[in-house]
């Protein structure tokens, strides 16, 4: 199988356009997270408060990402997309000249990540579910969705690779700098586009406008239902395991702002190699099945890292669990987007935000408090063996739901 097939939605000029742009802005905001947990664990040293800064910027997604759904399907999306990532922008610049001024305290960083925060929750369902907008042949609308959900994968590789040099060798400054910057390469591609309309994914009040509605949708589209579950369950109980990684680089390893750019890298590497891997897979693939395998292998990967001391071997695990995480991760996308009825799409994909984004932040403030208590390699231990848990309760229906027929709003 030729490596083309996993670009092959590349060759539509809007998609084109948007993944490339969106890729330059998150490596950006990639650079700005690490800058900020590093930067938020250097003045605290506390655990907790890296729960805090990530719960800050990730729970009021929770909070406001019903409505952002809600915007998703009944207003135009690109105009929603160009909001949002000015208003992203904004936010940067803001985190930008508070650092070069100095001495800026924790709580302008927390402020700043709320608002962040709020931002994301509009802008992640208009983002997902535009992606069926502009790609003009819907037999490459799967690789499309593997490569969009994807983005973030390969901006965390890149991303804090960067800030850790940055981070080491100059500030976190010119991290948030680099993170405003990015934002004009993004405006200028949505601007560049040639968007087909308002791309109206159903009439909204033929499918009923509001939160009910999509929950009775669900009702009858279970296994759907099924996946957004074990999202919000892995984000709550295991993927917050990344609130760890700043204790392993500076106490368990010794290292510094470089050690812990390597560790997020090797999460990259193995992220990408997911990436690739989902990218290439045909439209018929068991997607099922291999969110079921990778749910059990974030599982395995986790408790072999918690006691790891030797820093490659550690890595090695790393990188495993970072390709397991992707494929669990974008492979949830793509089941919700490519079989979700599109007059509910984006507000299923706001409930799945709210199982992702809802749910890690909350984790990441239970990881940060027990990790203190019983020890982070003891607490990382448990994530992993969760993790195998929620594939077992989930493991006879995504065997026997491999196969999902939608059940479209009206059909009984």
């Amino acid at each position: 199988m030729h490596l083309s097939i996993a670009f092959r939605s590349l060759k539509h000029r809007n998609f084109s356009l948007f993944f490339f742009g969106q890729l330059v802005s998150r490596v950006g905001m990639w650079m700005q997270r690490t800058a900020v947990i590093w930067v938020v664990y250097t003045i605290t040293h506390s655990a907790l408060m890296i729960g805090v800064a990530t719960f800050a910027e990730q729970f009021p997604s929770f909070l406001f990402s019903i409505r952002g759904g809600i915007i998703a399907d009944k207003y135009d999306r690109y105009k929603v997309i160009l909001l949002t990532q000015s208003l992203s922008a904004l936010q940067a610049v803001l985190l930008t000249l508070f650092a070069f001024w100095g001495n800026y305290p924790i709580w302008i960083i927390l402020s700043l990540s709320v608002f962040l925060g709020i931002i994301n929750a509009y802008d992640v369902p208009a983002r997902q579910t535009m992606v069926t907008d502009i790609v003009e042949n819907k037999d490459d609308l799967s690789n499309a969705i593997a490569l969009n959900s994807s983005l973030n994968t390969l901006a965390r590789l890149i991303g804090p690779v960067i800030a850790g040099f940055v981070l080491a060798h100059y500030s976190a400054s010119f991290c948030f700098l680099a993170n405003a910057v990015s934002f004009i390469a993004v405006i200028v591609s949505i601007l560049a586009m040639h968007y087909p309309g308002p791309g109206s994914p159903g009439n909204i009040k033929q499918s009923g406008g509001n939160f009910r509605a999509t929950i009775r949708y669900l009702k009858k589209n279970r296994p759907i239902a099924r996946v957004i579950w074990i999202a919000g369950l892995s984000s709550f109980f295991v993927l917050s395991y990344i609130t760890l990684l700043p204790v392993y680089a500076k106490d368990i390893f010794k290292g510094d702002a470089t050690t812990y750019g390597w560790l997020n890298s090797s999460l990259g590497v193995g992220a990408i190699v997911g990436s690739l891997y989902l990218a290439i897979l045909q439209k018929e693939a068991n997607f099922r099945r291999i969110l079921l395998i990778n749910t059990f292998l974030t599982g395995i990967s986790l408790f072999l890292f918690a006691y790891s001391h030797n820093f490659y071997l550690s890595l090695l695990f790393s990188a495993v669990s970072g390709f397991a995480s992707v494929c669990q991760t974008s492979v949830i996308m793509t089941i919700i987007q490519s079989e979700t009825d599109a007059a509910f799409r984006g507000r299923v994909v706001s409930l799945l935000v709210m199982a992702m984004f809802g749910m890690l932040p909350l984790g990441s403030l239970l990881v940060g408090y027990l990790a203190p208590l019983i020890g982070e390699p003891h607490t990382l231990f448990i994530q992993g063996i969760i993790a195998l848990i929620i594939g077992g309760i989930f493991y006879k229906n995504l065997i026997f739901n491999s196969n999902h027929k939608i059940i479209e709003y009206g059909n009984e």
